[in-house]
């Protein structure tokens, strides 16, 4: 198989159905029993020569997949819109994606649910999200039949069946596939990444993390940040590790697939971003959402993403019109959402060095990339005005304007744990 350059934005979800179909396909054409796994070993041969001098040891046994077998690399952005992207039409500059994109196969309908853990359980297993028991996101399991938050041992995930079939697999980022009362230190491991198909796992567990001090967990073992790197951030900390398995997995193993799991912390809130790539979008926002909603329609009309004549969803009449708001609102609003963009480009750019990555190990023809984008669309928690501090969400403290303008130049660096406003 040619390596294919994808791309998918929100909302076709049984991704995982049909790649694992594909592959199969392929698998199953070599000399091996692949329906049912593990794949079972060859009964050892019997012996009736007694001279060990003449006895002829049988060839090495193990499993492989075939020759010219694609590595698989899945890229999952977190809680961004169909229209933010500038390869769907969007203001957020997302030049590997266009790349991708442009080079390959666009697609405009991800069948998501619409939250964390139920769209990429359903993605990494090709299962219902119900037949998962991930009704939910993990947090709000409860006791009934398919919201249990405990994948059911008869579903095997996508990377168990390509770890199976001789894949090298690696999982990055966030994974919120896991039971909350299940991420201790004390397991049980069933549902941690690396009993769910993954030989290497480096992210966070849960939903979100602080992108410049995150949670780590590399393995099952919970780690922190480097000490003394003050530029630290998770997106380029978790690209720089993933290039590095990537590198040492083909020098060890030049002739084995890999399968990657690529899934950024990004755009989930806290939204932090390297100040630098927040300033690119200085004053972009000025014109308001009534005006760039007006502007990314047209413009997705021009690129094919949605067919002419497509008008837009009646606005909810929570959302005011940007003409009614306050000078004070506008500038917050606008500054949230230049700090929003800027982490949406900043990780496309870190997604481009792992791209780069793989071109560099010669492996890029070989490589099938699905860049989707994104498991559900933009979040909404922030509410009204957004917030400083998305703890004062969960715990019902409401935020002013003014309380957040006077701290509007830290807005996207290490000292908040910011959201946009819905609008």
């Amino acid at each position: 198989m040619r390596h294919r350059w994808t791309s998918a934005s929100t909302r076709a979800h049984w991704i995982s159905v049909s790649l694992v179909a594909c592959l199969t396909q392929g698998l199953c054409a070599q000399n091996l029993d692949r329906s049912v796994l593990p794949i079972r070993e060859p009964a050892p041969p019997v012996y009736s020569e007694l001279d060990a001098r003449n006895a002829k040891a049988p060839g090495r046994w193990d499993v492989k997949a075939p020759e010219g077998a694609p590595n698989v690399v899945v890229v999952l952005i977190d809680d961004i819109g169909f229209g933010h992207s500038s390869a769907f039409g969007g203001p957020c500059v997302m030049p590997t994606l266009e790349k991708l994109a442009n080079n390959g196969l666009k697609y405009n309908r991800f069948h998501t649910t619409a939250l964390c853990s139920p769209t990429r359980t359903a993605l990494l297993t090709g299962y219902n999200h119900h037949s998962n028991n991930a009704g939910a996101i993990m947090e709000v399991a409860t006791a009934f039949p398919g919201n249990t938050g405990v994948r059911p041992q008869s579903i095997t995930p996508m990377a168990e069946v390509l770890r199976l079939n001789g894949y090298s697999t690696s999982a990055w980022g966030k994974y919120h596939e896991t039971p909350p009362w299940e991420v201790s230190l004390s397991g049980p491991f069933d549902r941690w990444q690396t009993r769910s198909g993954f030989d290497e796992f480096y992210g966070f567990i849960g939903g979100e993390t602080n992108q410049w001090d995150p949670m780590i967990v590399h393995g099952t073992a919970s780690m922190r940040k480097p000490a003394d790197q003050e530029d630290y951030h998770f997106t380029t900390d978790m690209t720089t590790r993933a290039i590095a398995w990537m590198k040492s997995q083909q020098s060890l193993t030049p002739d084995k697939p890999f399968f990657m799991y690529f899934a950024t912390g990004a755009t989930h809130a806290p939204h932090h971003a390297p100040k630098e790539w927040i300033e690119k979008y200085k004053g972009k926002f000025d014109k308001g959402w009534d005006e760039l909603r007006n502007e990314t329609l047209a413009k997705q009309i021009e690129l094919g993403v949605v067919p002419k004549g497509t008008k837009l969803a009646p606005k909810p009449e929570a959302i005011k019109d940007w003409k009614d708001l306050s000078d004070d609102e506008k500038r917050l609003f606008a500054r949230q959402m230049e700090v929003f963009a800027g982490f949406a480009s900043h990780t496309d750019h870190e997604v481009g060095r792992l791209v780069q990555g793989i071109a560099d190990l010669g492996e890029l023809d070989n490589t099938l990339i699905i860049y989707v984008v994104g498991d559900n669309g933009a979040s909404a928690e922030g509410g009204m005005l957004g917030m400083f501090n998305e703890g004062t969400y969960f715990n019902g403290v409401a935020e002013s304007t003014e309380f957040m303008l006077g701290k509007i130049d830290q807005w996207g660096g290490p000292e908040c744990f910011n959201h946009f406003a819905a609008g």
